[in-house]
């Protein structure tokens, strides 16, 4: 049994305006009811944990307060994370991050909706217990015959810009390191489970990918049906078909012994759900050597981390990323609220017979 209810994949609602100005959360570029509903629940979180917020600069240099946003003080005192522990990990993985890495300072640790903080509480909370996250493992991933869990690294490349694996900056979020049981069915004792984080953010990479680019890895992997598709190297595929490959030609370069390839958002991300299927579409059946390639829910992996017995950990996840009740509950009053403004007026009601001769 879960340690937490279980969220519901129905369509999240339209939160009225009121709502959201209330919360500080009315931003216009918001253009999924996922993205609107996270960014208020996130408002929600920092209220309850009485961590106070800050402010966003616009592109006029003007500021305003934003309720998904932490204060300064806040921010670097580590309350984007849930416990200290990983707050303690966010700042060693910014200070030891690798060169060209994408990690925005600010946005770790000020945005609450940030996708590479949520990587850093879904993981950093499993990361200092091996046990823990060999058997979160082995629920998420039954087939790979799961041993240990040795490392977890955050926004990690095997080589940004080396021409010998994909010669761009791609990295992945995650990276846990496995070893697999004696006489397990894969050959190879040693895996690299390569993640790729989404929480309310587009599918849209905004680097685009130059003709000819990754033909030649992408026709040696094997991995695709049509490795020259142009369908692959444009939104929305392009960002997996790049973190496929890296991952890849890893393997294929000797760097890891073998590899998985897993995208992660909340079940409700139907837009992530619809990528991940199309991309599904264009690769073969995995063969040995090859990197396969799996979408898994952040319901999931949160509801893994309670039935290994991580129960507060997963229950604290839960209300901070996926508890749509909270939501629900302010649009049911906002709604309440429109409907106490009139009274329906007490006539007496005019039979069927009556109406019907009236309309003649």
């Amino acid at each position: 049994m879960s340690a937490y209810p279980s969220p519901t994949t129905r369509p999240l609602p339209i939160v009225p305006q009121e709502v959201l100005q209330r919360f500080r959360v009315n931003e216009r570029h918001d253009s999924t009811r996922l993205k609107v509903c996270a960014r208020l629940l996130q408002a929600i979180y920092l209220i309850q944990q009485q961590i106070p917020t800050g402010h966003h600069r616009g592109r006029n240099g003007e500021q305003r307060r934003l309720g998904s946003r932490l204060s300064q003080l806040a921010a670097m005192a580590g309350r984007n994370f849930l416990t200290p522990d990983i707050a303690r990990l966010a700042h060693h993985v910014l200070a030891y991050r690798e060169p060209g890495a994408f990690l925005d300072r600010d946005r770790l640790l000020g945005n609450a909706l940030s996708s590479t903080g949520l990587c850093l509480n879904l993981f950093g909370s499993i990361a200092q217990d091996p046990d823990l996250a060999a058997n979160v493992l082995r629920q998420m991933l039954p087939d790979q015959d799961i041993d240990t869990v040795t490392a977890i690294r955050f926004e990690h490349s095997p080589g940004r810009d080396d021409a010998t694996l994909t010669g761009d900056r791609s990295a992945h979020d995650c990276c846990i390191w496995f070893t697999r049981k004696a006489g397990s069915r894969d050959s190879q004792q040693v895996g690299v489970l390569c993640i790729e984080m989404k929480y309310t953010e587009d599918l849209h990479d905004s680097a685009p990918i130059e003709p000819g680019r990754y033909d030649d890895l992408a026709d040696a992997s094997g991995l695709f049906k049509e490795p020259h598709s142009a369908v692959l190297r444009v939104n929305p595929l392009q960002q997996l078909f790049r973190e496929h490959l890296l991952a890849q030609a890893a393997v294929m370069r000797g760097d890891w012994p073998s590899a998985i390839f897993v995208s992660v958002a909340p079940a409700v991300h139907d837009r992530a759900q619809r990528q991940a299927d199309l991309y599904s579409a264009f690769l073969n059946p995995t063969l040995d050597g090859q990197v396969p390639y799996r979408h898994l829910t952040l319901d999931a992996w949160i509801d893994a981390i309670g039935q290994a017995g991580a129960t507060d950990a997963a229950a604290a996840l839960f209300d901070r990323y996926l508890d749509w009740r909270k939501v629900d509950v302010l649009v049911g009053a906002a709604v309440q609220s429109c409907v106490a403004k009139w009274k329906a007026p007490k006539t007496k009601s005019p039979l069927p017979l009556e109406i019907a001769q009236q309309a003649a």
